[in-house]
C-alpha cells in the first residue's frame, strides 16, 4: 500500500474514473487530481466522484480546482456564482471595510461549499495586480494597487482558513504586467527586481507572513533576474521564496501544458525542471493521453519528509452535511445577500 504522496497532480477525463485512469492514481509519483468542468455534472456526481478519489489510497490523494470567481468557476449548477474578484477591488475604493468583509466571507463560502463535496484546495487568491493590458489576468485581481491587492487577498485568505481550506496564492511574483498570455505563448517581464519587490510581490510577502499554505509561481521568464520562467526557475523558488521570504509552504507549478511551459521540453523534461527548481507539486492537466507514458519514465520519488509534509497540510477539512442544506445557511443567506447589492446596486436589491 502506497504511504506518501508522490509529486505530481493530473487531469482526469470524465465524470467518472476508469480503470486506467485507476492504475495510474496508484503510481506512487501521483499526489492528486485537478478538476475542471469536463469533469462536473451535478453536485451529487462530483462528491461521488472525489470520494472515489480520496478511497484510493492512503494517504488520499489531494483533489484540486481553479475556483476564483468571474470566469474562472469550474462548478456551475448548485454552487453560488462568484463575482470576478475585481468587484470587490471597486468597492474597496468607496467602502473598504465593506470590501474587506464581503472578502472574507466569499473565502469562506467558496472553501465551504467545495470541501462539502470533498475537494481539497482551490487555486486561489489571484494575488496578481492588474496593471491594465494583460487580459488573461484582467478581473481575476482584486485591483491594480499593491496594497489594495493585499488586504483584500488577507481578508479571503482568512475566510478560506475559517472554512478548513488550503490557500494558493498565484502567479508568484506576478503575473499583471506581461500582455501575453502564458497559455498560448512566452512571456517576458523585463522590469528590475527592485520594481517587483516593491510592487508585485507586495501581496505575496503579507500572506507568507500570515502563513499561506501554498503558492504558485507564474509561466513568465522575469529577463532581468533569470533565464527561466519562474516556475522553473532555482533563483526565483529556491533564492527567493525559501530563502529571502522564508516560504516554508507548498509551491505548486501552474499547469505544464501552457505554451510558456511546452517551450521548456518534453513532458517528462518539463517535470523533473519544475521538481528540480523546487516545486513540491506539479500540475499535468489536460495531457491526459500522455500521463500513462510519463508515469512510466518517472521513477518512485525519494523520500522526502519535508515535501510530505507540506502536502499533507494542503488536505481539506472533511465536512459532514448535505451540501444542499448550505443554502439554508444564514451565512450563506446574507453573503448572497451581499452579492446581489454588490452585482445590482442600481436596483436596490
Amino acid at each position: 500500500m502506497t504511504t506518501t504522496l508522490g509529486f505530481v497532480m493530473v487531469g482526469i477525463a470524465g465524470h467518472q474514473l476508469t480503470q486506467q485512469e485507476r492504475n495510474y492514481l496508484n503510481h506512487p509519483a501521483v499526489a492528486g487530481v485537478i478538476l475542471f468542468q469536463r469533469n462536473f455534472a451535478s453536485v451529487a456526481q462530483l462528491q461521488a466522484l472525489c470520494a472515489d478519489i480520496h478511497a484510493i489510497r492512503h494517504p488520499r490523494l489531494l483533489i484540486g480546482v481553479d475556483h476564483e470567481g468571474g470566469r474562472v468557476q469550474r462548478f456551475a449548477d448548485g454552487f453560488t456564482r462568484l463575482p470576478p474578484m475585481s468587484l470587490l477591488g471597486d468597492q474597496y475604493q468607496t467602502d473598504n471595510q465593506q470590501a474587506l468583509r464581503l472578502s472574507e466571507e466569499l473565502g469562506w463560502l467558496a472553501a465551504t461549499e467545495l470541501l462539502t463535496c470533498g475537494i481539497d484546495l482551490s487555486f486561489a487568491p489571484v494575488l496578481d495586480l492588474d496593471y491594465g493590458h494583460n487580459q488573461v489576468i484582467g478581473n481575476r485581481a482584486f485591483g491594480g494597487t499593491a496594497y489594495g491587492v493585499t488586504e483584500l487577498a488577507l481578508a479571503f485568505n482568512k475566510g478560506m482558513q475559517a472554512a478548513g481550506m488550503a490557500a494558493v496564492g498565484k502567479h508568484f511574483p506576478g503575473h499583471g504586467y506581461v500582455s501575453v498570455d502564458t497559455h498560448l505563448g512566452v512571456a517576458k517581464d523585463d522590469r528590475p527586481y527592485l520594481t517587483l519587490d516593491a510592487q508585485d510581490m507586495m501581496p505575496f510577502k503579507a500572506l507568507i507572513e500570515a502563513g499561506l499554505p501554498a503558492i504558485m509561481p507564474a509561466h513568465v521568464i522575469y529577463s532581468d533576474c533569470d533565464a527561466q520562467p519562474a516556475g522553473f526557475s532555482h533563483f526565483w523558488l529556491q533564492r527567493v521564496l525559501r530563502e529571502r521570504l522564508g516560504f516554508e509552504g507548498a509551491i505548486i507549478s501552474d499547469d505544464l501544458g501552457m505554451q510558456a511551459a511546452v517551450a521548456q521540453g518534453s513532458l517528462v523534461e518539463r517535470v523533473l525542471m519544475a521538481q528540480d527548481a523546487g516545486c513540491d507539486l506539479v500540475l499535468v492537466c489536460n495531457e491526459l493521453a500522455a500521463i500513462p507514458d510519463l508515469l512510466k519514465q518517472l521513477a518512485e520519488p525519494e523520500t522526502a519528509p519535508l515535501r510530505q509534509l507540506r502536502l499533507i497540510r494542503l488536505h481539506g477539512r472533511k465536512l459532514s452535511g448535505r451540501f444542499d442544506k448550505l443554502h439554508f445557511n444564514p451565512r450563506r443567506q446574507a453573503i448572497q445577500r451581499d452579492l446581489d447589492r454588490l452585482q445590482h446596486p442600481v436596483l436596490g436589491l
